[in-house]
């Protein structure tokens, strides 16, 4: 069992940046690929971003495409997503998943955190 807590949430203005945590423990942190996901009120869960075990590959929804950037610390179990030039339409509860593959599929991560809501005012 993998236990995923995301942190770092909160209110931000247009424009402003953000960093997201989401910290794992119970199993080895490096066998497991890291999601985004975020989901908007009355909205269908959406992929964000993800990072290969390693950490050397990721990819980016086009929506966030050179503002968002993961990063991870494999001896810190500790995941990151920077945002940049947040936006309102970024406002969303944001998800860390984990699994075997750096996947945009939300079904492919077996592990996921509660959530960090985001908003982002214009």
């Amino acid at each position: 069992q993998v236990i995923v807590v995301e942190s770092g949430g909160g209110l931000v203005q247009a424009g402003g940046s953000l960093r997201l945590s989401c910290e794992a423990s119970g199993r080895t942190f490096s066998d497991y690929a890291v999601g985004w996901f975020r989901q908007a009120p009355a909205k269908e869960r959406e992929f964000v971003g993800t990072i290969s075990r390693g950490g050397g590959r990721t990819s980016y929804a086009d929506s966030v495409k050179g503002r968002f950037t993961i990063s991870r610390d494999n001896p810190k179990a500790t995941a990151y997503l920077q945002m940049n030039d947040l936006k309102p339409e970024d406002t969303a509860v944001y998800y860390c998943a984990m699994g075997w593959s750096a996947e945009n599929r939300a079904g492919t991560y077996d592990y996921w955190g509660l959530g960090t809501q985001i908003t982002v005012s214009s």
